[in-house]
């Protein structure tokens, strides 16, 4: 299973509304959340074969934008 994390500008509940149906039809991703304590609104995703473009562009056609600051594959 791969492990993405973005640094992102969801900043609420109300965002992570908009946001969930364009991540949850992302190809490739089995779970996903939001650290809206940390400055940062990491976007941690978990999946297989995970396209860290194609994560990018599902969050910004929600309206937000997303960061790649992390990756790694267990």
């Amino acid at each position: 299973m791969e492990t993405l994390k973005f640094k992102t500008t969801i900043k609420c509940t109300g965002c992570l509304t908009k946001v969930t149906p364009y991540i949850n039809d992302t190809k490739g991703v089995e779970s996903w959340e939001v650290d809206l304590k940390n400055l940062d609104k990491v976007l941690t995703i978990k999946g297989q074969n995970l396209d860290v473009e194609r994560i990018k562009n599902a969050v910004q056609e929600a309206g937000y934008s997303a960061e790649s600051i992390d990756a790694t594959v267990r």
